[in-house]
């Protein structure tokens, strides 16, 4: 039974270092542990590739049913009650890239404060197939951009933002307000990780918009400062560049579509004392913002 933990890390982290990590243990551990779970299941469970470890067909067979036995075992554990301050437990949660680097500080701050031995894993969402990682289990939360369909999701929105665009401080298009004409004139650096359709922006440029490089999230500020582009984000991503670069923020000169940050779960763990907390932590924390 001891070991199934270590199968369960590996499988979520596709890693033995990392897995080593969230469980607390060594790495050598680890990897000793696994060895024992081959030996005793007689399958090499899982194969090193350059994407990380992938599951063998026999895994993928174990990893619902041992899932939903660590579930049902912490939850047994638990009872009826949760204290984040002795709390020595481990939270998966999905983050697309805004949620990434607007929400993550502040979740990390308010969840590490009420439950310094908690363990959260946040992973991006942009690969995954959220709707199914959170029936299996192997996600508690999601934090994306969209509600995922289905009554056996629960949602609950964290943020509700709105775009702006962001150029470099002393940019010739910022020194009077930003218009149709000059945000149509100046060149454009589209985010090529940001999953977002801003088809709204050439719709309302009337398809004037020039995109001269698409880069991701984790370049833009970088790329804005150093060129005469503009990017179009939410306002609270462009202020979260701006602590670390001399960005300006200007609004759009037209009417643009709401920017949600939404937390969705598994209704199975609407009244689970854990995830109820977490997700209260989530959206004090979130508030603040």
């Amino acid at each position: 039974m001891n070991l199934l933990p270590v199968f369960d890390a590996v499988l979520t982290e596709r890693s033995v270092v990392r897995a080593a990590e969230v469980l607390g243990m060594s790495q050598p551990a680890v990897s000793h542990a696994l060895n024992r779970l081959r030996h005793t299941l007689k399958d090499g469970l899982f194969v090193r590739t350059p994407a990380g470890m992938v599951p063998t067909p026999r895994a993928e067979r174990l990893a619902l049913p041992i899932r939903k036995a660590l579930n049902d075992l912490q939850l047994a554990v638990e009872g009826d009650g949760f204290d984040p301050a002795s709390a020595d437990r481990r939270f998966v949660i999905a983050v697309n890239n805004y949620a990434a680097v607007v929400t993550a500080g502040p979740i990390v701050a308010a969840t590490r404060a009420q439950a310094p031995k908690l363990r959260l894993s946040l992973v991006p969402s942009g690969t995954l197939n959220v709707s199914d990682k959170l029936d299996r289990g192997e996600l508690d939360l999601a934090v994306t951009g969209r509600e995922w369909e289905g009554e056996r999701f629960a949602s609950q929105v964290l943020i509700d933002d709105h775009y702006v665009a962001a150029l470099r401080s002393g940019h010739p298009a910022i020194r009077t307000k930003l218009t149709m004409v000059s945000l149509a004139q100046v060149q454009h650096l589209a985010i090529s990780s940001a999953a977002e359709d801003l088809s709204f922006v050439d719709k309302a440029l009337k398809k004037n918009r020039t995109i001269a490089l698409d880069v991701p999230y984790l370049s833009a500020g970088s790329v804005l400062v150093q060129s005469n582009l503009v990017a179009i984000l939410g306002r609270k991503l462009a202020q979260e560049f701006r602590r670390a670069y001399p960005i300006e923020i200007r609004e759009l000169p037209f009417d643009a579509p709401r920017l949600r940050s939404v937390m969705t779960w598994h209704r199975r763990f609407d009244d689970v004392p854990a995830h109820k907390w977490l997700r209260k932590t989530i959206l004090a924390a979130t508030a603040a913002i």
